[in-house]
């Protein structure tokens, strides 16, 4: 009887339709049905941005890579495009900087295609997008493409009443750093010195205007040379100097990495206590950061 009994019930439940058995896919490579929505579990953005910093606050880049990759497949998982695009425009930069041009480039093109799949072409978030993805392909030496992206960029931030002077600041900074890779050096600076403006009026700016002023060392350098390039690339050090050992220190991490990054420069040309200082500068944030 119970086995009857059971029989009956799978013929029952095997001649009820489901919505999969006639609804014609969404994608004809997948078995997703026609008109369901996945469920979106959105990945902590703030909080991931946080743990990154503390990674590269301590020099972890394999940790920072690790974390990155994991609430990657966290927000595929969980279907957050949102998250997704957050996550492969850090993973952009981090490979970036570890010189990692494949997967550098690959991040980039993939946050590029989310920005049209989420519709968000035009907005600030495309703009941002865009500019990671220029700092990047100008990184690896393809400027032309460098500069498509910097001038879509440019179009949304500047056609944007309330765009933050902060990131007006990093795309003409790194826009000037294209112009400089390919030779030209005018439009170099005019772009450097866009940066430095809107750089002044942001709060706690006074770590990129350094670094701004040691580019635009380096272009006074290759288009004047060193003798006659002197005079102004010595009062583009001396700015820096000023502005990477004068004031509050609100990010021990950050400050710590940009005296790394800036202290060869000055070795370079011949600021050698400059350097020096700047080394020590960086292992004592350093430290001090991971003592907190």
């Amino acid at each position: 009887m119970n086995r009857i009994s059971h029989l009956t019930s799978e013929l029952k439940s095997s001649s009820v339709l489901k919505p999969e058995d006639y609804l014609e896919p969404r994608c004809l490579l997948c078995d997703e049905p026609f008109g369901a929505e996945k469920e979106v579990r959105p990945v902590p953005q703030a909080r991931i941005i946080e743990r990154m910093n503390s990674f590269m606050a301590m020099r972890d880049y394999d940790g920072a890579e690790r974390h990155l990759l994991y609430w990657l497949e966290e927000a595929r998982l969980g279907h957050d495009r949102r998250g997704e695009l957050m996550i492969r425009n850090e993973l952009t930069g981090h490979y970036r900087k570890t010189g990692d041009r494949e997967n550098s480039l690959a991040n980039a093109e993939a946050a590029l295609d989310l920005i049209k799949v989420l519709d968000f072409e035009g907005t600030l978030s495309s703009g941002t997008t865009y500019v990671n993805a220029a700092t990047a392909y100008n990184a690896f030496g393809e400027q032309d493409r460098s500069l498509e992206l910097f001038e879509k960029a440019k179009d949304i931030y500047e056609n944007e009443g309330q765009t933050d002077k902060a990131l007006l600041g990093g795309l003409y900074n790194n826009m000037a750093l294209t112009f400089f890779s390919t030779d030209r050096f005018e439009e170099a600076l005019k772009f450097y010195q866009k940066a430095l403006d809107a750089m002044s009026e942001v709060e706690n700016g006074r770590l990129e205007m350094a670094i701004t002023y040691l580019n635009m060392a380096d272009v006074y350098q290759r288009s004047l040379g060193i003798e006659d390039g002197e005079p102004h690339i010595y009062l583009c050090l001396d700015k820096a100097y000023e502005l990477l050992t004068v004031g509050d220190i609100p990010d021990m991490g950050y400050y710590a990495f940009v005296c790394e990054k800036c202290a060869p420069v000055f070795e370079f040309y011949g600021y050698f206590l400059a350097a020096s200082d700047l080394v020590q500068r960086s292992e004592d944030a350093y430290r001090e950061n991971m003592n907190q």
